[in-house]
C-alpha cells in the first residue's frame, strides 16, 4: 500500500509502512519547519497527515509540542478529578474507556511522517544514522517508504534497548542480561523471576531434567530455568520476531546445548518434567501486532496452555504458570473462571508464589487504572494433573 502527497506541483507516492497496522492516511501534505505546534496539532485532530520534509529535530520538537497539545487536559488536579467522576464506573468502563484515550492519543501523535530510503537512510537534515536500528525492525527493503514519527522513535528505543540488554539476574558475580528485539515484549518487569527462582523444582526432574518454556518470547523464561541446571529446555513460539530474539540471546550466553528453539503452537511433540508459560495476561483484542504480547483475545493462549498441560506431563511434573490478577481487578476475567478452567482442565493447584509489581504506575494515583495497578499481584500457580497425588 501507497501513501502519496503533493509537494509544490509534483505529485508523490511511497510505500506506507505501520507496525500497527494503520493504514494509509488519505489526507496528507508536506510539511516543513516553518508549522506551527498550534496548526500541526489542528490538522491532525483533523485527520490530516504531515509528510515531513524539514528539519529532523524540528520534526522531534514538533511531536514533543503535540504531545503536550494532546495531554494538556490530563494535568495533575484535571486527572485527579477526573478520577473522581470515574468512581462510578465500572472497571471495564474504566479499561475500556482508557484503551480508547490511548488509540485517540495515538492517532494524533502517529500525523507526523518520516520519508525513509530503500537502504533505511534519511536524508532530512541533522537526521541520525538509524540504518541499523531500521534494518532489525524492518528487514531489508526494496523501495523507499515513510512510516509516523512515533513509530519511528519506537524502533530507536528498541534499538537501544538490543545493544544495552535488560538486566535479569545475576549469576556468580556475573550480569545476565536478556537483549529484546523490536517488536517482542521487554522482560522490565521482571518480579516473576524472583518467583521463577524460587519456586521448588518437582521432583520427576531430578529423573529426566527436561523443560518446556511456552510463548519462550525474549528467552528470559528459558535462561532461568538453565541457570537453575535444568539439562534440556525445549522452547517454542510462533512469532519469528520471537524465535530470533530467543535464539540470539541463548547464543549470546552460550546455552546452546542446553535450550532448543522450536517454532510451533504451544507445546512439542514429546513430555516434560517441568513446564512453564507467560502468556498475555489481559483477555482483550490486541489493536496491533505488537500487542500481542499483553492481550490474549478470549484467553485463547492461557486456555490451551492449561488444557494441554496435563498431557504433555511427566509423572511427578508440573505446570508453572506465570499470571498477573490485573484481568481481575478490571473486571475482564474472575478468579472464578481461572478457577474453573484449571479444574476442567483436570489439573490441581499445588501451590500460588506471588509478587507485588514495582513498575512506577502502580505507584500513580492520577494513572487512570490506578485502582487495579495498586491492587494486583504477579503469581506463580504451580499446578500438577489431579491423578499425581
Amino acid at each position: 500500500m501507497n501513501i502519496q502527497w503533493n509537494q509544490g506541483e509534483l505529485s508523490h507516492s511511497a510505500k506506507w509502512h505501520s507496525e500497527n497496522g494503520i493504514r494509509p492516511h488519505q489526507k496528507v501534505i508536506a510539511a516543513d519547519d516553518t508549522l506551527t505546534a498550534d496548526v500541526a496539532y489542528r490538522l491532525a485532530c483533523e485527520g490530516t497527515a504531515m509528510l515531513w520534509t524539514g528539519d529532523f529535530q524540528n520534526a522531534k520538537q514538533l511531536l514533543q509540542a503535540l504531545i503536550r497539545r494532546v495531554d494538556k487536559p490530563s494535568k495533575k488536579s484535571q486527572r485527579i478529578d477526573r478520577l473522581e467522576k470515574e468512581k462510578s464506573k465500572s472497571p471495564v468502563d474504566i479499561f475500556n474507556l482508557h484503551r480508547l484515550s490511548q488509540s485517540q492519543r495515538a492517532r494524533i501523535l502517529g500525523m507526523v511522517l518520516i520519508p525513509i530510503n530503500a537502504d533505511h537512510s534519511i536524508s532530512l537534515r541533522r537526521a541520525p544514522e538509524l540504518t541499523q536500528a531500521c534494518m532489525e525492525a524492518y528487514g531489508a527493503q526494496q523501495e523507499a517508504y515513510v512510516v509516523s514519527l512515533r513509530e519511528l522513535l519506537g524502533v530507536i528505543s528498541a534499538h537501544e534497548w538490543r545493544k544495552k540488554g535488560v538486566p535479569i539476574l545475576v549469576r556468580d558475580d556475573e550480569e545476565i542480561r536478556i537483549h529484546p528485539h523490536y517488536g517482542v515484549f521487554s522482560p522490565i518487569r521482571g518480579e516473576y523471576i524472583e518467583l521463577l527462582l524460587k519456586a521448588p523444582l518437582p521432583k520427576a526432574i531430578q529423573k529426566s531434567s527436561i523443560a518446556f518454556d511456552i510463548g519462550v518470547g525474549t528467552g528470559v523464561l528459558s535462561v532461568v530455568l538453565a541457570v537453575r541446571e535444568v539439562k534440556k529446555i525445549i522452547a517454542t513460539d510462533q512469532d519469528d520476531r520471537a524465535i530470533a530474539c530467543a535464539q540470539e540471546n541463548i547464543e549470546r550466553l552460550g546455552l546452546e546445548s542446553q535450550i532448543v528453539v522450536l517454532k510451533t503452537n504451544l507445546f512439542p511433540d514429546d513430555k516434560a518434567a517441568l513446564i512453564v508459560c507467560n502468556p498475555p495476561w489481559l483477555p482483550a483484542r490486541p489493536s496491533s501486532t505488537l500487542e500481542y504480547a499483553v492481550y490474549d483475545p478470549e484467553s485463547q493462549m492461557l486456555k490451551g496452555f492449561l488444557q494441554g498441560l496435563k498431557d504433555h506431563l511427566l509423572p511427578g511434573g508440573e505446570g508453572w504458570l506465570i499470571l498477573s490478577d490485573l484481568a481481575e481487578h478490571l473486571g475482564l476475567r474472575t478468579r472464578e473462571e481461572l478457577r474453573d478452567w484449571i479444574d476442567q482442565a483436570g489439573l490441581q493447584v499445588l501451590d500460588r508464589m506471588n509478587t507485588k509489581p514495582s513498575h512506577r504506575k502502580a505507584f500513580d494515583p492520577t494513572d487512570a487504572l490506578y485502582k487495579a495497578r495498586s491492587a494486583e499481584l504477579t503469581s506463580l500457580w504451580r499446578l500438577a494433573p489431579k491423578t499425581s497425588l
